[in-house]
């Protein structure tokens, strides 16, 4: 830990959390001296000469001198390919795991034998190489021959020059993750991590590959602490386990739907999610909250989610509450709930070591928290001073947390914050997290810390959902979460953590959202102005603006900084964040379908510029621009003092937001920017549904010859109730466009009245049903009876 996190958790803990830190980082590097295997300083064994090939289920299993490999084919353009020896990693992150068998060709010849679905064939060669190629023989994919270093794998895969690298999990790094080298081991950076920091909260081994061949995706089932080295080659290494794999081959749109096949589609978030949240460490009180929901009513701001951060509870214990400073939770919630704002409290998994606490006394008479070797129960630090911790490797365990839930829930608790759920165990130097050797019941087989750490933040997820679907039957979970794991979409939203106060931060933000949606993990956000600094107004502003496209749409900072309550700047930057916000509450309609389509695809709704045009490689290494589904393109602020900055549009026409000025792509462009305006594009082909006075408004912006379909989904918000879903079709001819509109499901129309307002032509003339519609400035009205 450097002087400036001593001095973060000196003015959190005091002097004596400082002595326990002290106590607690001699502890921990004396158990990994004493019980940690020996590192392998072996040169690495190759898996020798090919001996013989066997036909397994779906595939063909290649056994070598040292090693052997099976590779099977679960759907088109989808494999799995596992090196042995090596202890498989329990499936927790696999949502399926039967497959129909795919029609095959097996074929051994002298130098390789061969694996063909007819549209991709995998080759194994002799000497342990894989090459997988498409139908016109070009090499996709090149593996060379393991090599096995005690219980370690390395494996090196074969780039060509133009090959971009996305994903990774959370990143601070370009776009394009090559050249780099990662780490991945859920790791809590400290709070106030730069834009260098690696590795972060999230680190799962998911990446992206596109070239001019196509596209692929790898999904490494390996929960090791594994490191790649990205260059002339891919380079991965895992500390244990299997060498296993997931190959996903096709377009981006085929790519991400068979991944959430294989992991799980993203829940559909209750709707209040995607309004607008305010957090701080600092809000101690009701009195606090309560004052706070004043400020936001006085300035006409929008508000739906108000977040308690551990000052909520007694003495930092998970599942209390202070009661001093909170006599009446559920009258508050209540409270807030009847003005449309929501409660999300945040827990961790620390255990306050304390005998008169009930949590803890009834976990030590489950036997429910993580053990070192030879039994004794695991004590670590956390902002409740000496703590254990529950092992969510058991599903006893989790059985026993989730009951835990009951509690927040039944005080009108609406949401949970997963935090420090890495897991963290603070320290003054070295890993903050537990010694390697704590043991961990995985399902029964046992195993330590090295398998179970990056595993660890899914299944605390995990259980909180489990224990919201039974304890609110009728209404969707929503949990987000600083940690996770491949499979994390099934469970819980996340966010980039404590990330600092800087213009670099800020633009950092933005290729660090767009990887975790490459790596699986659609719904992300970020702390609006930072966690840990003192952002001036003109950094909030930007940070604000860039966020209001975010699926997360939080403020949080650290105790101690100043206030970042959207006033604190004085009425000229209130004015502007007002403005953002209720754009994003006119979003709604296209903001909650976009979420019912990812959750429908697994596809991200936050996307890089090449998501539609991944042929084009001068789209490849945009990281500071990102697509909102298929119709909006937001290119954020990102330097100080910008008076205009660059743009680079796709192909198609594109029309601005704010003025309808036309571009056309693929091209680059400089475009001249306010403090009250950023560079917002909507694509030219595209039907964007705003909610402006309770009134269902469709922009149609016309792309000359093209016609489009799009969809808007409603419900009540939440739960599992009816549902519509209506198709809107454009076609276009010479000098007239004609619209249909098609409804399906039994949720009623939520809108008296629909205005429709084209973009790009002038409207002369309108009808609906052969009956003429008035038209004023390109804009129709049109009355709706309600079924």
């Amino acid at each position: 830990m450097d002087i400036k996190k001593i001095i973060y958790v000196l003015r959190a803990l005091g002097i004596r959390g400082i002595l326990r830190l002290l106590v607690y980082s001699i502890q921990r590097d004396k158990i990994n001296r004493k019980f940690a295997p020996k590192p392998d300083s072996s040169n690495g064994e190759a898996p020798g000469n090919l001996q013989s090939v066997t036909s397994v289920r779906g595939g063909i299993k290649v056994h070598f001198e040292h090693a052997s490999v099976e590779a099977v084919s679960l759907g088109p353009g989808l494999f799995k390919i596992s090196w042995e020896p090596g202890k498989e990693t329990y499936p927790y992150s696999l949502e399926k795991f039967e497959w129909e068998p795919q029609p095959l060709i097996r074929e051994v010849k002298d130098e390789s034998c061969t694996l063909s679905t007819g549209e991709i064939t995998l080759s194994v060669s002799r000497a342990g190489a894989i090459h997988v190629m498409d139908r016109q023989h070009n090499v996709l994919r090149a593996d060379n021959p393991p090599l096995r270093y005690g219980e370690r794998w390395k494996l090196s895969s074969r780039l060509t020059p133009e090959e971009h690298i996305y994903g990774l999990g959370e990143r601070t790094a370009p776009l394009n993750l090559r050249p780099g080298s990662y780490v991945s081991w859920n790791t809590d950076p400290g709070g106030n991590y730069s834009s260098t920091a690696d590795p972060l909260y999230i680190g799962t081994p998911i990446y992206l590959s596109l070239s001019s061949h196509g596209s692929y995706l790898v999904y490494f089932e390996n929960s090791f602490k594994s490191r790649y080295v990205i260059g002339d080659d891919f380079e991965a290494t895992f500390d244990g386990g299997k060498l296993s794999y997931y190959l996903i081959i096709g377009s981006l749109e085929t790519i991400f739907e068979q991944l959430a096949e294989l992991l799980g589609l993203p829940l559909l978030p209750p709707r209040w999610s995607l309004g607008y949240h305010q957090s701080r460490w600092g809000y101690r009180s009701e009195a606090d909250i309560r004052k706070l929901v004043d400020g936001f009513m006085a300035h006409d701001l929008p508000i739906s989610v108000i977040h308690l951060d551990i000052d909520y509870m007694d003495g930092f214990r998970v599942f209390t509450i202070n009661t001093k400073r909170f006599p009446d939770m559920k009258r508050l919630t209540k409270d807030l709930d009847s003005k449309g704002i929501k409660v999300v409290a945040t827990i961790n998994p620390a255990v306050k070591q304390d005998p008169d606490y009930k949590v803890f006394a009834d976990g030590v008479k489950n036997d429910v928290f993580c053990k070192l070797p030879g039994g004794k129960v695991l004590g670590g630090v956390s902002w409740s001073g000496w703590s254990v911790f529950p092992d969510f490797t058991n599903a006893e365990v989790r059985k026993w947390w989730s009951a835990q839930y009951q509690f927040l829930l039944d005080s009108g608790i609406s949401g949970i914050w997963h935090d420090m759920n890495e897991p963290v165990s603070m320290s003054i130097w070295g890993d903050m997290s537990f010694p390697e050797m704590v043991q961990h019941d995985m399902e029964g087989r046992g195993g330590d810390h090295r398998e179970a750490h990056n595993l660890y933040g899914l299944l605390i997820n995990k259980t909180g959902h489990e224990a919201l679907r039974q304890m609110l039957p009728d209404k969707r979970p929503w949990i987000f979460s600083r940690s996770g794991w491949a499979g994390l979409q099934r469970y819980a939203w996340n966010w980039t953590g404590d990330v600092e106060s800087s213009w670099e931060a800020l633009k950092q933000t933005i290729p660090t959202i767009l990887g975790l949606g490459l790596s699986g993990h659609a719904f992300s956000g970020v702390d609006i102005g930072g966690y840990s600094g003192n952002p001036d107004a003109e950094l909030y502003l930007r940070w604000f603006q860039m966020a209001t496209f975010l699926p997360l749409f939080r403020t949080h900072s650290a105790t101690g900084t100043k206030p970042r309550e959207p006033w604190a700047y004085g009425e000229d930057t209130t004015s502007i964040v007002r403005n953002f916000l209720k754009l994003r509450y006119s979003l709604m309609p296209y903001v909650y379908t976009l979420a019912w389509k990812t959750s429908q695809s697994g596809v991200p709704p936050v996307r890089p510029v090449f998501w539609d045009a991944p042929g084009d490689p001068k789209l490849w290494d945009i990281g500071d621009e990102f697509m909102l589904g298929d119709a909006i393109l937001v290119a954020p602020i990102v330097y100080k003092g910008a008076t205009a900055r660059q743009v680079s549009l796709p192909p198609g026409t594109w029309y601005s937001y704010w003025d309808d000025k036309v571009w056309q792509g693929p091209g680059e462009y400089l475009v001249t920017v306010s403090q009250e305006v950023i560079p917002i594009f909507i694509k030219g082909g595209s039907i964007l549904p705003l909610e402006e006075n309770k009134q269902l408004v469709l922009h149609i912006y016309i792309a000359e010859g093209k016609s489009v379909s799009s969809d808007l989904y409603f419900d009540d918000g939440d739960g599992y109730g009816p549902y519509r879903v209506d198709t809107l079709k454009v076609s276009y001819q010479s000098e007239s466009c004609d619209i249909t509109w098609d409804e399906n499901g039994d949720y009623p129309f939520p809108y008296q009245s629909v205005k429709i307002i084209l973009h790009g032509k002038k409207l002369e003339h309108a009808a609906a049903d052969n009956v003429n519609i008035a038209t004023e400035h390109n804009t129709i009205d049109i009355p709706v009876s309600r079924n």
